[in-house]
């Protein structure tokens, strides 16, 4: 059983999102909330927030599945729209800003042949 949760619009570049997804790709969820307790990074909010929306989902499908037999099957952070500013600069000039966000995909699953 498979549920999936998508966070859009995130006010980070999926550059300095990615590191964080790295660390708990193909985790358990007890591993993966451990993991990102103890990250200092602003993305790893943002991660268990989308993975506990995806746990959640899983939970409504299967009320029997347990978290410890559940794994994060697929996490992918992309780009989403960027947001174009000016800022004014010398002489009259002005410079472009580029607010970036980003995208976050997760798929979390229980693995049947540990649940037997």
């Amino acid at each position: 059983m498979e549920a999936k949760a998508v966070a859009k619009h995130l006010r980070m570049s999926a550059r300095k999102l990615r590191p964080v997804a790295d660390l708990v790709r193909e985790k358990k969820l007890p591993e993966v909330y451990n993991i990102l307790a103890h990250t200092n990074r602003r993305g790893a909010s943002m991660l268990v927030k989308a993975i506990r929306s995806a746990h959640a989902n899983l939970e409504d499908q299967d009320p029997t599945a347990r978290p410890e037999a559940t794994s994060i099957k697929e996490l992918r952070v992309d780009e989403g729209p960027t947001m174009k500013r000016w800022m004014p600069r010398a002489m009259g000039r002005a410079t472009p800003i580029n607010k970036r966000t980003s995208h976050i995909t997760v798929i979390v699953g229980t693995n049947e042949t540990e649940e037997l």
